[in-house]
């Protein structure tokens, strides 16, 4: 290959490959809008009529989770902090152990629609509200950011009109959404996942053929000190090490994965039990695929740049930018394939803004409008959260623009994610794990848990952790040829390291702010999770918390654990059930009956035990 030139540019291919990539989604919702029968009812709208098999389910839950915050923003992570990241590994794997296995049966066997449901069930309707209140300001500041992220990364590199791709975005997701229902979402999530997996495997497999394989590529990272797997320092300050990744990062992400709203409609939407834990453990393989291509194509940023680093030589303003800045570099041979990354892009983020809006609904539904006006026929109800996904898609587009003054990516995204979901995590933890728990501790202890989560968050923004804590690796920009300077389409303004852009600047740092508020952002979670917990139970116990009777159904017993075995004992569990019919919880609701192996309806008795 020729010395360096110029960068390439977006061609009308590339336009073309992006283009289809929304159609496809587009017409996915347009076929569920139509597809037997329509979005009749609000449960067909809202949870796919609980008919979802796992494949599908746990690539969507995947997709939902890799936005484009983890498209852009963990390669350009590895790039500079290297890839003690891929310790990421054993978190996702403990995260859906918890989450199969802790939140799964309790919510799966009461067949609820919104997560809150059960904390009115568990509790009581103002902790319902605390908690649906606090998911929908989550959601929508969270999804603010995902949709501006990938528009202004791609803006820069390639010259895609920032809020042209921004308002396309939101328009086609809000579009896919009130048209087509959970089961649009599912099924598009499917697609986007694929072109996510041909965006990294394109850059992947032309990096390693540019640089000399892949064994050049971990070598340059290696002598770059970019494997830096072990870190066992114990200080909870450090931004990344094996324990602030595999504690701090299980109870972030546990609060995404057990208790948003988002990816338990999901699991919640399958036919039966085992569908749905099937479906998160499939979703793991694909978690750790995923995580696997980031990291390489974090590597091989490095590889690619490792004696000229396009950030600190101005070429790109942002970290974030240096992936499409990597696509447009190696890719330019071939028209399409630029275009194939940032469709790779924007599928996560199309995948998360539709998850967002679709749980968004269900919540606002299930949560304020039903108890409100219970007159409402199911027709209208229908008509009411398709209103709703519209409500919430120009919400979210409003969001972006906010998120348009907001500093680096990832961080802010996690950090938000941190602050509100591990009290959340907390409150669902003392419904579902502590007997005696009762509705003033819960009320109590989410209080204290968002207060400390809060005033953790914010100092960090304010006074960001100094280097030493975050330690970003060195990057060098020895190799750059002045001639080559490419064109300077690069027109933002510089973003200092931060996570904001409230930053305070020049002041003397305190103690308070050297060791409280440089806590790694990944503990955030865990803070607001603890502190929930325990002050819970303190207040639980002090109001009289042992006496109340709570239904056993609410809490997860040793039943829901023993009968992940009941595969092999299937034969004799139908004539169980006639015995007991007091194991059904969900018979008085025939809508929701989570016993599969009833079997007296129709095809039952033609086929004796149809299992």
């Amino acid at each position: 290959m020729v010395s360096p030139r110029g960068i390439g540019t977006f061609v009308v291919w590339d336009y073309l490959v992006f283009a289809g990539m929304l159609l496809i989604s587009a017409a996915i919702g347009i076929y569920y809008a139509f597809a037997g029968g329509g979005q009749q009812t609000s449960r067909d709208f809202l949870m796919g009529g609980r008919s979802m098999t796992a494949v599908p389910v746990a690539m969507s839950l995947t997709a939902s989770f890799m936005s484009a915050v983890t498209v852009l923003g963990t390669p350009s992570e590895v790039y500079r902090f290297g890839a003690i990241f891929s310790i990421f590994a054993i978190t996702y794997f403990l995260v859906v152990f918890l989450s199969a296995e802790v939140f799964l049966p309790v919510f799966y066997k009461l067949g609820i629609t919104s997560t809150y449901e059960y904390l009115g069930l568990r509790f009581n309707k103002y902790v319902r509200l605390c908690g649906t209140s606090l998911f929908i300001v989550q959601t929508i500041l969270y999804t603010g950011i995902v949709i501006y992220a990938p528009a202004l990364a791609l803006n820069q590199v390639t010259g895609f009109n920032l809020w042209g791709a921004v308002v396309a975005t939101g328009v086609v997701c809000t579009f896919y959404c009130t048209m087509g229902g959970l089961k649009a979402v599912i099924w598009t999530d499917v697609f986007q996942v694929g072109i996510m997996v041909a965006g990294f495997a394109s850059l992947i497999i032309q990096a390693a053929l540019i640089q000399g394989g892949i064994g050049t590529i971990l070598n340059d990272a290696y002598n770059g000190a970019r494997l830096n797997f072990w870190n066992f320092n114990p200080n909870p300050l450090q931004r990344h090490t094996f324990w602030t990744i595999v504690i701090g990062g299980t109870f972030t992400w546990t609060s995404v994965y057990g208790v948003n709203q988002s990816q338990v409609q999901r699991y919640i939407s399958c036919k039966n039990r085992f569908q749905a834990k099937m479906s998160l453990y499939i979703n793991l393989l694909a978690l750790w695929l995923i995580l696997a291509c980031t990291v390489l194509c974090g590597l091989a940023l490095y590889s690619r740049y490792r004696d000229c680093d396009p950030w600190t030589a101005k070429k790109v303003s942002a970290p974030d930018q240096l992936m499409p800045y990597l696509a447009l570099d190696i890719l330019q041979d071939y028209p399409g394939l630029p275009g194939l990354f940032v469709a790779c892009a924007y599928s996560g983020t199309l995948s998360t803004v539709s998850s967002s809006i679709n749980a968004l609904a269900a919540v606002t539904l299930e949560d304020l409008v039903k108890p409100r006006f219970q007159s409402l026929s199911e027709r209208s109800l229908s008509w009411v959260s398709q209103g709703m996904s519209v409500l919430f898609g120009a919400l979210c587009i409003g969001m972006a623009a906010l998120a348009s003054l907001m500093g680096a990516l990832l961080q802010a995204a996690l950090s938000i994610f941190g602050m509100v979901g591990g009290p959340l995590l907390g409150l669902f933890a003392l419904g579902i794990l502590v007997p005696f728990a009762n509705s003033i501790g819960a009320l109590v202890g989410l209080l204290a848990g968002f207060t400390v989560s809060l005033w953790v968050g914010i100092g960090a923004q304010l006074y960001p952790p100094l280097p030493e804590r975050t330690m970003p690796l060195s990057l060098e920009t020895y190799g750059c040829n002045s001639t080559y300077n490419g064109t300077d389409w690069i027109t933002t303004t510089e973003v200092p390291f931060s996570t904001s852009a409230f930053q305070v600047y020049n002041i003397e740092r305190t103690p308070l702010m050297d060791n409280w508020y440089s806590l790694s952002y990944l503990y955030f979670s865990t803070v607001g999770t603890l502190v929930t917990v325990f002050v819970g139970m303190l207040i639980s116990l002090s109001t009289g918390g042992r006496k109340q009777n709570i239904d056993p159904r609410f809490l997860l017993t040793k039943e829901d654990f023993l009968s992940n075995f009941d595969i092999f004992k299937k034969k004799k569990q139908v004539l169980d059930y006639k015995s007991h019919p007091i194991e059904d919880g969900g018979t008085d609701n025939p809508g929701f009956n989570h016993i599969e192996l009833n079997c007296t309806d129709q095809s039952g008795k033609i086929n004796g035990t149809r299992l």
